[in-house]
């Protein structure tokens, strides 16, 4: 496959996975994602397939039920209807029978705590983890929109993000781009979604001029009133903190989450040093009850 080909096959599904994550509460439809890559149906719907490995509307339907089952936790004053509406159903009898095919049990039953077996078997958390987090006051602040260069992953294998950093930061090199702030994007919860199922996004700010290359795409964070939490730690440690974040402090905290991602401004990154530690600043879109 040609360079130029293969620059714009990856543009193709990295500019539609931006659009659906930052529509997931329309009704997203072929036509517009085709007409968005000035392509055909058809010949987007291949491209996608064959780009990622995954059928189209399946994707969609993922991306809606893991921002669901986040909000289920985070959102206690929002309806189940309402959060369903966030997410792009306009059925809730249909919201309720995707919901539990993927995560077992029924809305209400996650609202009300069954969540915290399903996050449990997964992470093995010890029962007072939250403890070592309950001093941590976030700095609630607007944050303004941000232009990145970026490269998108699929799963949080670590010796793999290691790469895609070191990779992100040759080109960087190559482009001339210097102390651009290090940005890491969590479009999944990673306390309820499989580490391998987990869409990650390694990107550094960059000039509003900055022109894509290779697979190397640009995309912007959205403005956002975000909670801002300071951290340092080791490698596996942010698993804990989003839980922490989501299942502790959001509940009681008077703000709920948004659909749009949580990420990270790092001041030390842990996949670019050797004994994996990092400092951080961990973002997470918010708005008030």
């Amino acid at each position: 496959m040609k360079k130029d080909t293969k620059h714009i096959r990856a543009d193709i599904v990295n500019q539609s996975l931006n659009y659906i994550y930052k529509y997931i509460d329309t009704d997203i439809k072929l036509e517009e994602l085709a007409k968005l890559n000035s392509v055909s149906k058809y010949h987007f719907h291949r491209i996608f397939k064959e780009e990622t490995g995954e059928n189209l509307f399946d994707r969609i339907s993922t991306i809606r039920l893991q921002k669901a089952a986040n909000l289920l936790i985070t959102n206690t004053y929002s309806t189940i209807s309402e959060i369903a509406n966030m997410c792009g159903y306009s059925s809730h009898t249909s919201f309720i029978k995707a919901f539990k095919k993927r995560f077992i049990y029924t809305p209400s039953q996650w609202r009300k705590g069954e969540y915290k077996n399903f996050t449990k078997d997964k992470l093995d958390l010890e029962e007072n983890f939250h403890e070592i987090f309950k001093d941590i006051e976030p700095i609630i602040k607007v944050v303004p929109t941000k232009i990145c260069a970026y490269i998108r992953h699929k799963g949080y294998d670590g010796a793999a993000l290691s790469k895609l950093w070191q990779r992100l930061l040759a080109f960087s090199y190559q482009q001339n781009i210097k102390d651009s702030i290090q940005i890491g994007i969590y479009h999944d919860n990673t306390i309820i979604i499989p580490y391998e199922e987990c869409n990650y996004i390694a990107a550094l700010e960059v000039e509003p001029s900055f022109k894509p290359t290779n697979s190397i795409s640009k995309f912007e964070v959205l403005e956002s009133l975000c909670a801002v939490f300071h951290y340092e730690g080791k490698y596996g440690d942010i698993c804990k903190l989003m839980t922490y974040i989501y299942q502790y402090w959001m509940p009681g905290s008077g703000y709920e989450a948004m659909t749009l991602p949580s990420y990270v401004i790092y001041h030390k990154n842990h996949y670019l040093e050797e004994n994996d530690s990092f400092s951080l600043d961990f973002y997470v879109p918010i708005r008030v009850v």
